[in-house]
């Protein structure tokens, strides 16, 4: 797909998150969501889901959320009838712990295991799916490389990412979440991030 980025940002820059998600949809013929059932990611699920029923929703579990993490996603799954397309690393957490275990960010082991529990499985599920269009959670103010996109971006193999929800803050998501009776849940953890601030890999 060939677009105008800068000018799509334009014209969506006043548009709400249904708006967009409507115009992404009319552009697409795979579309598909990515979840890790982190805090707020409810709200792109019903959103998405709200317009397009249906759509793919690509859940990489790395096997290392925590209790309440699982029991959340289980109650979004079920709640919101989502068409979970779920993928997990080749080797079990159980293995891993024996012959890896989950190393520091420093150490330099921790390359092998972000590949081993995130980006295979990730880039596995984008090879068997092929979607054109990529709906994520990305929010201004998360990262230095989410400051630097927009509402639509495109990853380097021309897949078009749309995050409808970029410009809104906690406290309008929290307002979101409660207009819509929607669960949320704060105790997450990512092994290969540790720290919120760093990116998670997928979107550079």
């Amino acid at each position: 797909m060939s677009f105008n980025i800068d000018e799509i940002n334009k014209q969506l820059a006043d548009k709400n998150p249904l708006e967009i998600i409507k115009w992404a949809i009319s552009i697409a013929k795979n579309p598909v969501v990515t979840t890790n059932f982190r805090p707020y990611e409810v709200a792109i699920l019903n959103a998405v889901t709200e317009v397009k029923k249906d759509v793919k929703v690509i859940w990489c579990d790395t096997g290392y959320n925590t209790i309440q993490t699982y029991k959340h996603a289980e109650d979004i799954i079920e709640k919101l009838d989502l068409n979970i397309k779920l993928y997990v690393p080749k080797q079990t957490v159980a293995h891993r712990n024996v012959v890896l275990g989950v190393p520091s960010i420093e150490d330099k082991k921790h390359q092998l295991f972000t590949e081993q529990v995130k980006l295979e499985p990730f880039a596995r599920a984008m090879k068997e799916h092929q979607p054109d269009v990529w709906f994520t959670n990305l929010r201004k103010g998360q990262t230095a490389f989410r400051d630097s996109i927009d509402i639509v971006s495109q990853s380097k193999d021309g897949i078009i990412k749309v995050s409808p929800f970029y410009h809104w803050s906690d406290e309008d998501l929290d307002t979101y979440l409660e207009q819509y009776n929607l669960p949320n849940e704060f105790t997450y953890f990512d092994p290969t991030k540790v720290e919120s601030n760093r990116e998670c890999g997928l979107h550079i």
